[in-house]
């Protein structure tokens, strides 16, 4: 059984910058592509960024391509999301999660297999 846990979170006020990290057990990351989700209150789960099985793809959602940064150790079996220029609309839980998708990058929540419990962050103006 693949788990994920996700840290870093918290408060941070506008412009600051919050690092996200995802540590997994039970397999080895290389076996997956990775993804950071994420749910403000009131709204459905939305893509934030994504990263192929072996780190040579990124992709990221418009609004926070040039602010944030995925980034993956498949020796520490471990995925990053370093969040800069945070601002107030970034306020969600965050979302770490697996595919095992390897041929294409995917963004679809229903795209993702195995999930973590989210860390909140919340950005005040």
């Amino acid at each position: 059984q693949v788990q994920l846990v996700e840290s870093g979170g918290g408060s941070v006020q506008a412009g600051g910058s919050l690092r996200l990290s995802c540590a997994v057990s039970g397999r080895t990351i290389s076996d997956y592509g990775m993804g950071w989700f994420r749910q403000p209150p009131g709204e459905e789960r939305e893509f934030v960024a994504a990263i192929s099985f072996h780190s040579t793809v990124t992709r990221y959602t418009t609004s926070t391509k040039g602010r944030f940064t995925i980034s993956r150790d498949n020796a520490k079996n471990t995925v990053s999301l370093q969040m800069n220029s945070l601002k107030p609309e970034d306020t969600a839980v965050y979302y770490c999660a697996a595919t095992a998708e390897r041929l294409r990058m995917v963004i679809r929540p229903d795209d993702y297999d195995y999930w973590g419990q989210g860390t909140q962050v919340t950005v005040s103006s």
